[in-house]
């Protein structure tokens, strides 16, 4: 069987060719005019001679399905060979007949249940003929299941969503009360699951008073029956003074007991404010009032062992406390004896005057202690005192002062006689440095005859090539200055009386 499904729903387009053959095979009539249906010897005898290749057989075949079946079927069946590879391909059979299924991925994805081998599904889908394979097969889009697969995914569609919900979380369950006031058993009356409740409480714990609140736990009038009387329970509670509910039913089929997992019984018992403990059928079956139940019990007889303390326990813990609290009350009395007997003993009951001398003996000694330690501790205030005195007197402030005021006068005696020194040295050095300058100075050399000439821009003229013809030039004497213009020069030899080098500097510094 291929894996690859074909384009247009799956259907390979119809040859007309085809059609004229399919024509012939179901209505033998001639194709230039009409007539009357042949009798079914002559339609043998005109069919017979007719000779088909594969693709022909194929079509007509194909051609027949598609006018004589609905577009889309139901199949009932038995699940067989099922090959899980990304598409489903499997086959739906009964006593006699089996037929060859394939469900593509698109559709798998969408399916909420999963056949196994054995279980008993409807299958909707079309019937087609693959010709490749020459195989007429069942295309399946939508697969469910029947009686107690049904219910199976039902019961799996419901838990997914109440888990989701927090209905089934440890946290909202409330804690059983230890010693109930009064326990109600939502059950039918004639149940066995009664009887067990009712034994168990009276061996256990025949002082709980119980109330037996009748209801159906079979078929489709249970569910709401059983609702109903517990939200009664719950509105009545204190009128009632119920402190726990047993929900319980003895065994039976995944339909007996779905009463137990509808959805209206669900919101009943997290709704309810009495804590609510379930029992439903054998101990491997489970329901979802078990799970949203405050506490779930494997046979109805555990679930009333869980609410109802064992009297026998409870005597012998009785018995217990009993024995402990009279040890625990002679020990006691025992030691609060002891000490009495030597509160009589102690002295202050046998001799009171005895008590006194001793405390007055004490008083004596502690006053004798206490000027002691008066005058040891006056006597060392005056020595701290002396001392301390001493000690200021000899760092009193006026002598302070005085001390470091004469530090100050001699130093500042030192000070100015060093400073007087030095200022003679320095007036002295000066006045040689004046009589220098004096004496070396450019308007002495200028007085001696000496003339410097200088540009425009205030630099010393010190050869001819420094000045240019109709340049402006200063020529300055000692007692002035004259301007005047270049004229036309000439080089000249040296002066045989050339200036002294000393002269020379000084008029270039100035």
């Amino acid at each position: 069987m291929s894996g690859k499904r074909r384009k247009s729903g799956g259907r390979k387009p119809f040859n007309p060719k085809q059609m004229r053959v399919a024509e012939s095979l179901f209505d033998a009539k001639s194709d230039d005019t009409p007539s009357e249906p042949a009798a079914p010897e002559k339609q043998a005898a005109a069919s017979s001679p007719e000779r088909y290749t594969v693709s022909q057989l194929a079509a007509l075949i194909d051609h027949a399905l598609k006018t004589s079946l609905p577009a889309r079927v139901t199949v009932v069946g038995e699940v067989s060979g099922l090959k899980d590879q990304t598409h489903w391909y499997f086959r739906l059979k009964d006593a006699e007949a089996v037929v060859d299924c394939v469900m593509f991925a698109s559709s798998v994805r969408k399916q909420k249940f999963t056949p196994r081998d054995g279980e008993e599904v409807a299958a909707r889908g079309r019937i087609e003929h693959f010709a490749r394979q020459g195989r007429t097969q069942l295309y399946a889009d939508r697969i469910e299941p029947i009686g107690a697969g049904a219910l199976e995914l039902k019961f799996r569609e419901l838990c997914d969503e109440l888990r989701e919900r927090g209905w089934f979380a440890i946290k909202r369950k409330r804690p059983l009360p230890r010693f109930p006031r009064r326990v109600a058993i939502v059950t039918s009356k004639t149940s066995a699951a009664v009887q067990d409740v009712l034994d168990t409480f009276r061996r256990r714990s025949p002082f709980i008073p119980l109330l037996v609140a009748d209801v159906r736990v079979q078929g489709e009038r249970a569910a709401p029956e059983i609702a109903a009387m517990l939200r009664r329970l719950s509105s009545e509670r204190e009128a009632l003074g119920l402190d726990a509910v047993i929900l319980t039913r003895g065994g039976g089929s995944m339909e007996d007991l779905w009463a137990f997992n509808e959805r209206v019984v669900a919101e009943a018992i997290v709704e309810c404010s009495i804590p609510v403990v379930a029992a439903i059928g054998h101990e491997t079956d489970t329901t979802i009032a078990e799970l949203v139940a405050d506490e779930r019990a494997a046979t109805p007889t555990q679930a009333a062992m869980r609410l109802s303390p064992d009297r026998e326990a409870l005597l012998e813990q009785v018995e217990q406390l009993r024995g402990r609290s009279q040890v625990s009350l002679a020990r006691m009395l025992a030691h609060e004896q002891q000490r009495l007997r030597a509160v009589v003993r102690h002295a202050i009951l046998s001799d009171p005057g005895a008590v006194v001398r001793e405390s007055r003996s004490k008083l004596e000694a502690t006053n004798n202690a206490l000027g002691n330690a008066v005058t040891s501790r006056l006597h060392q205030s005056r020595l701290s005192l002396a001392n301390t005195t001493s000690a200021f007197v000899r760092t009193r402030p006026e002598a302070v002062l005085a001390d470091r005021a004469a530090r100050v006068r001699e130093a500042h005696r030192r000070l100015s006689g060093s400073l007087g020194a030095l200022l003679e040295r320095r007036r002295a050095e000066l006045r040689e440095r004046e009589r220098t300058l004096e004496a070396t100075g450019p308007v002495n050399v200028l007085r001696r005859g000496y003339s410097v000439t200088v540009r425009s821009d205030g630099r010393v003229v010190q050869s001819h090539t420094d000045v240019a013809p109709g340049e402006l030039i200063e020529t300055r004497l000692a007692d002035g200055q004259i301007v005047s213009t270049v004229g036309d020069y000439a080089a000249s030899a040296p002066d045989q009386h050339p200036v002294q080098d000393d002269d020379a500097d000084l008029f270039e510094n100035s």
